[in-house]
């Protein structure tokens, strides 16, 4: 038995640090990966969304409505957004996700409260995820000790203590707060996302790895061709996944299906289209790593933002900004609007059509990426 060789010890040192100086992927990924997620997640994340959009339709004109308006402004919790021209307008935002508060304002308010009789609000939130429905209607629900305590003298100052009026406050789409409601139909979303993105990057990559892929490219068939036939038996397969996961979501937490033959064909819509952007996806990172365990690594640094800036662990209108602006490239996030819609607010096509647009660009863009990687691998 030979002895413990420090020169030797040394030599395999210098030949782990040259090859890993040759795997860019896997010395980028150990190297930039934290410090992405340490600085993307640490700055994004907020388990308390504050500044949610919200819309104002008011009948009543006067500036004791108009300083009410200005004490929810002012509000750290909701941001007015829309001031819409009617309630059905207000209620088409309400449903298509772009605001969390839909505030009502009636004609008569200010009589009543001059008068010192009950005046009423309507609060209309967006309970379809629970954690910013809470902290929406609890600054509705202040309103009353806040608004107006300049404004009101006489008959309309408080009496015994109670507030000058009230905020009837509904709770749409999910009244109850149950988060299975709003989790397990965003669940489907990530494990789509886990799976066919890593199944087809690894798939693809390992037939790279035993040469069958450029003998395949190198046959009469096109690469958009050998696309499409790798990836329609994944579809397949991602529509019994879905098709299982929907299964389940009623049998065992009571989630909502959709009520229509409409609403169900913009789900099914929604589903194929997403299914097939992340298989596209999937096929696009084996056209940019060597091996699969690049692959593999390559596929979880984009499951990662897919995770926390989508909407799907956290609120998506309480993000800042700039996390917004990369979730909106996400198809996540257009998945999570088009199956949470469909399921808890009713839409169809009309509703969704901003999400399916959005994931038949990403499709676009990314096909067309992968094509042309796909010629270059052949040169």
């Amino acid at each position: 038995m030979s002895r413990l060789s420090l020169s030797r010890i040394a030599a395999v040192m210098v030949k782990e640090f040259t090859q890993l100086r040759r795997d860019r992927i896997t010395y980028a990924m150990i190297l930039v990966m934290p410090l992405v997620q340490l600085l993307l997640f640490g700055y994004a994340i907020n388990t308390d969304p504050r500044h949610l959009p919200a819309a104002v339709v008011s009948y009543d004109h006067s500036n004791i409505a108009n300083d009410l308006v200005a004490t929810l402004q002012n509000s750290s919790y909701v941001d007015v957004t829309h001031q819409p021209n009617s309630e059905a307008e207000m209620d088409r935002l309400m449903r298509r996700g772009s605001i969390s508060l839909a505030l009502t304002i009636p004609p008569d308010f200010t009589h009543h409260l001059l008068k010192g009789e009950r005046a009423q609000i309507l609060a209309e939130v967006d309970a379809s995820d629970p954690v910013a429905a809470g902290g929406v209607s609890a600054a509705v629900a202040a309103l009353p000790a806040q608004a107006l305590k300049h404004d009101l003298l006489g008959p309309a100052a408080r009496q015994g203590g109670k507030p000058p009026f009230e905020v009837v406050i509904h709770r749409l789409y999910n009244p109850e707060g149950i988060n299975a409601y709003n989790i397990v139909p965003g669940l489907l979303a990530i494990i789509l996302s886990m799976t066919l993105v890593m199944m087809t990057a690894m798939a693809v990559t390992r037939e790279v790895e035993r040469g069958t892929m450029e003998s395949l490219l190198a046959t009469p068939a096109t690469p958009f061709e050998v696309m499409i036939g790798k990836l329609l038996p994944y579809i397949a397969v991602g529509i019994v996944q879905t098709t299982v996961v929907l299964t389940l979501a009623r049998l065992l937490f009571a989630v909502p299906m959709a009520q229509t033959a409409a609403g169900w064909l913009a789900l099914a819509s929604g589903i194929v289209l997403f299914i097939t952007c992340n298989l596209s996806l999937g096929y696009l990172i084996s056209t940019l790593v060597r091996s699969q365990l690049q692959a593999m690594q390559v596929s979880v640094f984009y499951i990662m933002p897919s995770l926390f800036l989508s909407g799907f662990m956290f609120p998506f209108l309480g993000l800042p900004g700039w996390a917004r602006a990369i979730g909106e490239v996400l198809p996540v996030t257009h998945f999570l609007r088009i199956i949470r819609g469909a399921l808890l607010k009713g839409q169809v096509l009309a509703d969704m059509s901003p999400d399916i647009l959005a994931l038949a660009a990403f499709l676009l863009v990314v096909a067309t990426v992968t094509v042309a990687r796909s010629r270059t691998t052949l040169d």
